[in-house]
């Protein structure tokens, strides 16, 4: 579920943030911003948040304790901007270094008590409420845009020289660019007409989510017969069952929540039962179902406000103007690495099909398979194949035998150590907290961060487990910060000591992996400003890079022996099985990239294109599918992600972070031995995991790998590269 609360801190109003940062997850956000009063503006700033040591005092921390100290600390930002624009104001020479020095010594503040209340949200939301939380998120976000969308401070950068520091320099590049997002550089009557163009596209966006979320919540498929459950996951049985703590008994109500959705079309037997859904799923929020849930109009509204938005910031369209943010630059390069891509993922898609089409009617199939087969005899042909059935290769990767083995990779890949701390404060008992130090560090006896582990959210269970990388505190060096960021998982909690731990899936592992794999720049980034430490000012393409890079560890079976351990016998997974495991994410992959580039184009095509949405979709469709489009399918209608969320003319971002990381990985995966993954190791902390938004991606790309990203290391990955198709240099 990578979208409920994503990424970061939002740095602008108008558009989402230029680049992306420490929550790694998504929110939704309406458009300008409006700054309200808020309580707790006087007082000592920040008062009994934090403890002496830095950490924060969670024993201690209450709901009014973080809206005070927001309040006091989102004023200190403010006042801070004033203070800055009155200097500038009365000609008093400021340097851009004391500039962003200023700013981010007074940001660091409210941006840790932010990450506390994320923290706590995520983690339990009886601790800070939904209702609580967004007014700390609202008045946070405020007053972090101040500094970027203030027309003063935006001249004197724009007039400052440009003979400072690198890192100087980036933070200069950041804040023109977020300026000129946010209509800085227009005139006070474009800048009006944004505003209501936003405010606007604010309530479209609000009116396309709610009436998914309606729609989701109108359906309801109730199972009484148990053969129908018996191959669920225990995460999906737990959110389908009537009483969520007694999963095995019914019956269980089938939602049109896509975690649920997906789940169901992976494990029901019954074809007609995957079917309904399956049909349920695709025509929601459509003129097909209920007339008064429909989307198409406020889809169509949307993509014409983001076009006008566009055209006023001076971009000819909507996706020209998102490609500011991104590493691949511009709509022609990405439309090249679909192509290429494309070339070896189409006709491997056919393959595949025809192959699970064989398996279906060997085992007695006697039908054509559609979509909502494909999940299903996938399952089927992974275990009678291969004999890879996930519930019982579960029970070879118990939770803390898991994160123990991560933890000890990691170390011996970056030159790093891992130190649990048991008397630090946490909010809740099953919650810890873990030093990191560094090898490389000047004083590699201090930790150079922290972060805590909670595994056991009460949160968003929506059918399938899930992982947030919520960044509490940003390196800032000019607040003498060092980071800190909490690891939140929703596994099932076991019910008594003597209870089996949480057994994890090879999804869960990959989610585990890719979250950690974000902290881990979260914590060792080297960078000189809070505001290009970490994930920030990264790209949005390549945000997930350091993730994905954590996960493709998965595919060496060594490490995944070193996983492994039967939660009753303590055996490890057996070498044939390990050696398989791969499959899991191979088997189908020309047909799986194909949906994922399918999608990306879709996104980007619906955001330079003036033609209806569905002569759109009729377009691309055959480019990219095998199996033909439903007549009735109307699956934009409720892509709130794109059209309600931050992903517009974006998605093709989660494709992208792959490729770069699998290129990475390919350096890992030549020689498979400890040492050379220590050598590659320090090379990658050096480069990725230090440098954190302070380069432009594709430079640190080049540091690394001495040479630009190619697209060949993912096919070959996916084991779809054919050495007989030239791959152009791609």
């Amino acid at each position: 579920m990578l979208n409920l609360l994503r990424r970061r801190p939002a740095s602008v109003p108008l558009i989402r943030a230029a680049f992306s940062a420490p929550l790694h997850t998504t929110e939704n956000r309406p458009g300008y911003i409006v700054l309200v009063p808020e309580i707790g503006e006087e007082g000592p700033l920040g008062e009994g948040v934090l403890k002496p040591d830095g950490l924060p005092a969670f024993s201690d921390i209450t709901i009014e304790m973080c809206l005070g100290a927001i309040g006091q600390q989102a004023s200190a930002v403010e006042n801070s901007v004033k203070a800055l624009e009155s200097d500038l104001h009365s000609g008093k020479q400021l340097n851009a270094a004391s500039i962003f020095r200023e700013l981010d010594t007074v940001t660091g503040p409210l941006e840790t008590t932010w990450g506390v209340a994320k923290a706590l949200y995520l983690g339990n939301s009886t601790l800070i409420p939904t209702k609580s939380y967004m007014n700390i998120h609202e008045r946070a976000r405020n007053a972090r845009a101040a500094k970027f969308c203030n027309q003063t401070v935006y001249k004197a950068l724009k007039d400052a020289s440009s003979d400072s520091g690198p890192d100087e320099q980036r933070m200069r590049q950041k804040f023109l660019l977020e300026g000129k997002l946010n209509g800085l550089t227009l005139d006070k009557d474009k800048q009006d007409g944004l505003k209501e163009l936003l405010t606007h596209l604010g309530r479209e966006r609000a009116n396309f989510k709610n009436k998914v979320n309606m729609a989701v919540h109108s359906f309801g498929q109730i199972i009484t017969d148990f053969n129908l459950v018996r191959d669920f996951p225990p995460s999906l049985l737990e959110a389908t069952a009537r009483d969520p703590g007694q999963p095995m008994t019914g019956p269980w109500k089938i939602t049109l929540q896509p975690q649920v959705v997906d789940g169901f079309l992976k494990h029901c037997p019954e074809r007609l039962q995957r079917w309904n859904v399956w049909r349920a799923s695709v025509l929601k929020a459509s003129s097909q179902q209920e007339k008064s849930l429909e989307n198409s109009t406020h889809l169509e509204k949307i993509r014409g406000l983001r076009k006008r938005q566009a055209n006023l910031l001076g971009y000819e369209s909507f996706a020209d103007m998102s490609m500011q943010t991104k590493m691949v630059g511009s709509v022609d390069n990405l439309k090249q690495i679909f192509a290429k891509l494309l070339k070896f993922a189409g006709p491997a898609q056919s393959v595949e099909l025809e192959k699970l089409q064989s398996f279906a009617q060997d085992s007695g199939c006697e039908y054509k398979l559609e979509a909502y087969d494909v999940a299903y005899w996938r399952r089927k042909q992974l275990a009678a194949e291969h004999g890879l059935q996930e519930q019982k290769l579960r029970e070879f990767f118990p939770l803390p035998r898991v994160l123990s083995g991560m933890f000890a990779l990691s170390e011996k890949l970056f030159g790093i150590q891992i130190v649990e701390q048991p008397n630090a404060e946490v909010w809740h008992p099953a919650v810890k907290f873990y030093d990191v130090f560094d090898a490389d560090s000047s004083n590699s006896s201090t930790p150079v961060g922290g972060f805590y582990v909670d595994c056991y959210s009460k949160e968003h269970k929506f059918g399938r487990n899930n992982g947030w990388m919520v960044g509490i505190r940003n390196s800032n060096k000019s607040a003498g910060l060092t980071p800190l960021c909490a690891l939140i998982f929703n596994f099932s909690e076991p019910q008594s000591p003597d209870a089996k731990p949480p057994l994890l899936g090879y999804d869960d592992l990959q989610m585990l992996f890719k979250t950690f794999g974000s902290g881990l720049q979260h914590l060792l980034t080297q960078a000189g400003y809070s505001d290009l430490a970490g994930l920030s000012n990264i790209e949005w393409d390549a945000s997930q890079v350091s993730g994905h890079v954590m996960s493709n560890f998965l595919d060496d079976p060594t490490v995944i022996r070193s996983l492994s351990g039967h939660f009753s016998s303590g055996e490890p997974l057996e070498a044939n099985l390990s050696q398989k495991m791969r499959l899991l994410k191979t088997q189908l992959a020309g047909y799986n990239l194909c949906q994922d580039l399918y999608l990306a184009d879709l996104d980007v095509e619906l955001h330079r294109s003036n033609a209806f949405w569905l002569e759109v979709v009729r377009k691309l469709w055959p480019v990219y599918q095998c199996m033909p489009l439903d007549k009735k399918d109307a699956h934009p209608c409720s892509l709130t992600d794109i059209f309600a969320g931050d992903w517009a003319a974006a998605q093709f971002s989660h494709l992208y972070s792959r490729l770069i990381a699998a290129d990475i990985s390919n350096s890992f995966a030549e020689q498979r031995s400890e040492e050379n993954y220590a050598v590659v190791g320090r090379r990658y902390k050096q480069t990725f995991l230090s440098s954190g938004g302070s380069v432009p991606t594709a430079e640190v790309f080049r540091r690394f790998q001495g040479r630009d990203p190619s697209g060949e290391a993912l096919l070959k990955s996916l084991d779809i590269f054919e050495p007989s198709q030239t791959t152009d240099n791609n």
